[in-house]
């Protein structure tokens, strides 16, 4: 079991690290920054079916976070971390935030303005406004 579990987290490790290999050269390439959401905490805040929340549970989101921040750092590109709270339920045309917009887990149609998008497209989005308004914050001080 030991022998195994070992062998799984290398696994992880090494996935994370492509992942965050790809995600930092693909922001350095364009000469833009990254934001991310700051997941701490996620594990307590989200209600899932059993089967998910197995794989929500065993997906490492603070080692890759880790890897992305010092991947990043290494490669001058900027990293904001922004606040999750309604990223999946706010409009980003219109900015209209109500639980309503999410008429499944993969559709985001605005009851406000009519905009639609796929749900996970509609949230990067409102993570890269608030990504950008993080930096300028920060910058500005």
């Amino acid at each position: 079991m030991k022998k195994r579990r070992r062998k799984e987290a290398r696994f992880a490790a090494d996935v994370n690290h492509t992942i965050a290999r790809r995600i930092v050269t693909e922001a350095a390439r364009t000469g833009r920054g990254i934001a991310l959401e700051d997941l701490q905490g996620i594990r307590d805040r989200v209600r899932l079916r059993k089967p998910q929340r197995v794989t929500l549970h065993a997906w490492s989101f603070h080692q890759l976070g880790h890897f992305i921040a010092y991947k990043a750092a290494r490669a001058g590109v900027a990293l904001v971390h922004v606040d999750p709270a309604y990223t999946s339920q706010a409009c980003s045309a219109c900015g209209h935030v109500a639980k309503n917009n999410r008429p499944d887990q993969e559709t985001f149609a605005c009851t406000s303005c009519g905009f639609a998008e796929h749900a996970d497209v509609n949230a990067a989005r409102n993570i890269a406004a608030r990504g950008e308004t993080g930096w300028a914050v920060s910058h500005a001080a």
